[in-house]
């Protein structure tokens, strides 16, 4: 199974939910981009513990900041996720070695973030009665569609 695709975690601040989301990503063969910084140290308790003993196998890449970000990665599609868009998820045409971007767990993307790509901004549907889904299984939840889209390969 070759690399898939590409999560990209700005700012995270949970380690649980890295640890969590870098080990589906080595259960998925994709790659965790992370933009600092950090609310956290990769030597953390709590982000060994979400992740096992899977971390040394996850290809991981860090950025000092968005810019920082964006000029390593030129000419790549693009796509965020925020509780601000109205567009679903599941209208992305999804392809092999996307980047899916989500935001920190208590604040999400930056504004600027969203609006310079904001045709790109995409929303998980759900119930008024919450203002986000977890963060790591927001990222299961997108991750798997795309990975169901492009045939399990």
């Amino acid at each position: 199974m070759t690399m898939l695709f590409n999560i990209v975690l700005y700012q995270p601040e949970i380690p649980a939910n890295t640890g969590n989301i870098g080990r589906l990503c080595v259960g998925t063969n994709s790659t965790l981009h992370i933009i600092k910084p950090m609310k956290f140290m990769l030597t953390d308790k709590y982000l060994k513990r979400a992740a096992l003993d899977y971390w040394d196998k996850l290809n991981l890449r860090f950025y000092e900041d968005w810019n920082d970000f964006l000029n390593k990665i030129t000419d790549k599609r693009l796509f965020l996720f925020t509780t601000k868009s109205k567009k679903n998820y599941t209208k992305i045409s999804f392809q092999k070695y996307d980047f899916l971007i989500f935001g920190p767990e208590t604040r999400g993307l930056p504004q600027d973030i969203l609006t310079s790509n904001w045709k790109n901004a995409f929303t998980i549907p759900m119930s008024n009665k919450i203002r986000s889904i977890n963060l790591s299984n927001s990222v299961a939840i997108v991750l798997y569609e795309a990975i169901r889209q492009t045939g399990f390969c």
